[in-house]
């Protein structure tokens, strides 16, 4: 089969290598399409350590063709969602099903080859069936779906309730459809004007530019008080925390505020006013039981994925598929092997 090696920083070539083996409770999955995240970028260029050689690539999607010993969560010819990250099983926090933080937590395409590849082994835990009649370009954003289900139910939403999302990348714009599925009232904040006009199409009733004048003003228009209820931070950078949270940010006092971004900088966030303002700040870490409801977003068309599927390329264009990435005009950015 060909798959996508990176071989050091920078250093991916599309080669012929021997089809993956699987063993009893895996599956064989032959790659229908792969999405590329900030994670699979930072392997790309070094700033993620991994071993190598390696096979990138975790957001995606393909159809069993093989299966081993004891296999009955799939069968040949399903079409699957794949589920990329899983706990050891065994340690305290995988028995109190925290298993998004498990310490020794496996995740394709950085502990293990991954979809930057025509076929991949997987355990079965890890394939979820999609649903009938389901598109493989809705499927495919399953997995991104499945971490802004999450941070969107630890923001605690209520209908009627105003809420902020920071970032209108594709995490940021599946939050704010999640958010309105809830039923809040949303602002969404971005460096792009282009992205502000998709999060308007997409139900936002209010957007602003990071980087305005008073970027906060928006929020208390919207909220008709001193900030919104509730703000989920997608963006993963210093500035979208301080936005989210600071002394003048988007939340009012009492408000919560979720943090999905991984930002690889420190953010200045004076505690003071997290304390004098009572902010309930709560990390969110991929998922835990979030798939299966992703799928059902996703299978009664509850979420708009069409506008975010910006870029596709074949295989063999794997790393301008990386570079794509970086550019403003893209959002999502897949592979089809």
């Amino acid at each position: 089969m060909r798959a996508a090696v990176l071989h050091a920083p920078r250093t991916l070539r599309v080669e012929a290598v021997e089809a993956p083996a699987f063993r009893a409770g895996e599956a064989l999955v032959r790659v229908a399409a792969a999405g590329i995240c900030g994670t699979d970028y930072r392997i790309w260029t070094g700033e993620r350590a991994v071993r190598y050689p390696l096979v990138p690539g975790h957001e995606l999607i393909g159809e069993v063709v093989a299966t081993g010993a004891g296999v009955g969560r799939v069968a040949v010819g399903d079409r699957v969602a794949v589920e990329p990250n899983w706990g050891c099983g065994t340690c305290d926090l995988c028995r109190e099903g925290s298993g998004n933080l498990c310490l020794r937590r496996t995740a394709v395409g950085i502990d293990r080859a991954g979809g930057f590849a025509e076929l991949v082994s997987l355990p079965e835990r890890a394939c979820w069936r999609a649903p009938a009649g389901l598109a493989d370009d809705r499927l495919l954003l399953t997995e991104p779906l499945a971490v802004v289900v999450r941070a969107v139910a630890r923001a605690s939403p209520r209908a009627g309730e105003s809420a902020a999302v920071v970032g209108a990348g594709t995490l940021g714009l599946l939050a704010l459809q999640v958010l309105r599925a809830r039923g809040c009232r949303v602002l969404v904040a971005s460096r792009s004007d282009r992205r502000l006009g998709l999060a308007r199409s997409l139900g936002a009733e209010a957007t602003v530019a990071v980087g305005a004048a008073d970027p906060v003003a928006p929020a208390r228009a919207l909220s008709g008080r001193d900030g919104v209820d509730l703000v989920v931070e997608t963006a993963g950078t210093p500035e979208a925390v301080e936005l989210a949270l600071g002394r003048v940010g988007f939340v009012r006092p009492g408000g919560r505020v979720v943090l999905t971004g991984l930002p690889h900088e420190p953010a200045r966030v004076e505690s003071f006013w997290l304390v004098r303002r009572e902010i309930d700040v709560r990390g969110s870490m991929i998922y835990q039981q979030e798939f299966g409801e992703a799928l059902a977003l996703l299978a009664r068309g509850a979420i708009d994925v069409a506008p975010l599927l910006t870029h596709r390329f074949p295989l063999d264009d794997i790393e301008a598929a990386l570079e794509a990435h970086r550019r403003p005009e893209a959002i999502k950015v897949a592979v089809f092997p």
